[in-house]
């Protein structure tokens, strides 16, 4: 018997956000495969096959948490991902971002994010959400300054020290 989930998809004035689909592969690859990228993300270039497998575990996210990771399209193509990233060593919920480098500059990351992060508080009942930043991501650092988040102290996560920025639901401000 097939498991069924529904996976919504949001619209901005630039994106989609959508479930990933095979065709996204090519895409996803190149963009794991890119120094700049993978040098926030865990350091390591990830290969086609493991970036199968990124899809797959951002579906299956969505089938036990019932909320996951987005792919991003722009102009009808493959972007990057955003949404809500939670493995299970994770201390918590983490809104998420990630583009293609072709993509950057423009204020799509925030965008993504700021549309991911509405749609979590307005569905999933979080109180906030987290954003764990290596130091030196100063791209990443300033789309959640843009996303009014708060720096909060540091967390490990696989043997990396990232900063810990808390996005507070709305109406809730930040517990120092």
């Amino acid at each position: 018997m097939a498991m069924v989930f529904e996976i919504p998809t949001l619209h901005t004035d630039r994106l989609t956000l959508r479930a990933f689909r095979a065709d996204d592969l090519d895409g996803l690859a190149a963009m794991n495969a890119d120094v700049e990228v993978r040098r926030w993300l865990g350091g390591r270039l990830l290969s086609r096959e493991e970036s199968w497998g990124v899809m797959e575990a951002s579906l299956g996210q969505w089938a036990l948490r019932g909320y996951g990771l987005f792919a991003v399209e722009s102009e009808g193509r493959f972007a990057g991902r955003v949404g809500i990233l939670h493995p299970a060593d994770w201390e918590g919920p983490e809104l998420a971002w990630g583009l293609a480098p072709a993509f950057w500059g423009r204020g799509l990351a925030t965008e993504a994010a700021a549309c991911a992060r509405d749609w979590a508080f307005a569905t999933c009942g979080f109180g906030e959400l987290a954003s764990f930043i290596l130091s030196g991501n100063l791209r990443s650092r300033r789309v959640a300054e843009k996303l009014g988040a708060v720096r909060q102290g540091t967390v490990e996560l696989r043997g990396m020290v990232a900063d810990r920025w808390i996005h507070p639901a709305p109406g809730r401000g930040v517990v120092v």
